[in-house]
């Protein structure tokens, strides 16, 4: 069966990646659509990185940080950024691109969620990402749609998800109350959900693509700190994700994470997430 390959990854700055490697991957990975985070740069700059593709873009208020973009070998037929309250500033932080594939609408986004710090004005801009993230998955996943959200999420859902759990509980990234968000995106919709922090919400139904696919193994890591030895000890986060609403859950073929080989064929701290949906 055809399959759509839809790769996400936090590029880590555009310039830089490319510079490394990142075009001699992608030549290789047979992409339809590429989802970037932390592009950190101009269209020009996406432009000369992705020769040939259709790019959609949404650089940051504040130059040189954060950025999101879609890259598709189609372009997409309408792309939005409008995202939370009027007086939040996303930009930069999400990109919604619609595709029709085979026939049916596909949306498909690129969110860079904030790091976070925790108590701190950082994570309180954390928490207005969040309560808007779970206000447009809540919209985008009515009826049978088919709505992927990928991208650097930054927060490891369970303790399977970060290696070092129990020293980042008090850590933005694992805070309680940060999972606690995606125990209700993830949980069944409609159901009443308790959170890990205790908290009680109504389930939105998403599937956390690399979980169902893996099932209950450690990681796979998506991020490993440039510093020490994480990359070597695979000593990884895995906060780069596919969220799919449940019709297009049920076409995933295949995930992977596209680990390079060594620390040296590193072109970003983060690793591809590579998915295959059946079309």
């Amino acid at each position: 069966m055809p399959h759509l390959r839809i790769a996400s990854v936090n590029v880590n700055g555009i310039r830089a990646a490319a510079r490394n490697g990142m075009s001699g991957w992608l030549d290789a990975a047979d992409v339809d659509i590429l989802t970037l985070q932390e592009v950190r740069g101009q269209d020009e700059h996406l432009e000369a990185a992705l020769p040939g593709w259709s790019i959609v873009h949404d650089e940051a208020t504040a130059k040189g940080r954060a950025g999101v973009a879609i890259a598709s070998r189609t372009p997409a037929l309408a792309s939005r950024t409008a995202f939370g309250a009027e007086d939040f500033d996303s930009k930069g932080r999400w990109i919604e691109g619609d595709f029709l594939i085979d026939g049916r609408p596909l949306t498909v986004v690129s969110a860079y969620v904030h790091s976070g710090e925790a108590d701190t004005p950082k994570q309180d801009e954390k928490w207005k990402f969040l309560d808007a993230f779970g206000a447009r998955l809540a919209d985008l996943g009515q009826g049978d749609a088919l709505a992927l959200v990928t991208g650097d999420l930054n927060v490891g859902h369970r303790e399977l998800d970060i290696k070092n759990w129990r020293g980042n509980r008090k850590k933005a990234g694992f805070l309680p109350r940060e999972r606690a968000y995606f125990d209700r995106f993830l949980g069944d919709a409609g159901a009443e959900v308790t959170g890990v922090d205790g908290t009680v919400g109504t389930g939105l139904g998403w599937v956390d693509v690399g979980r169902r696919f893996h099932g209950e193994v450690d990681g796979p890591y998506t991020w490993w700190s440039m510093r020490g030895q994480a990359f070597d000890n695979d000593s990884g986060w895995r906060i780069d994700y596919h969220l799919a609403t449940p019709a297009l859950a049920e076409r995933v073929q295949d995930y992977r994470v596209a680990r390079a080989a060594t620390y040296a064929e590193r072109w970003s701290d983060h690793a591809p997430v590579v998915v295959d949906y059946a079309y």
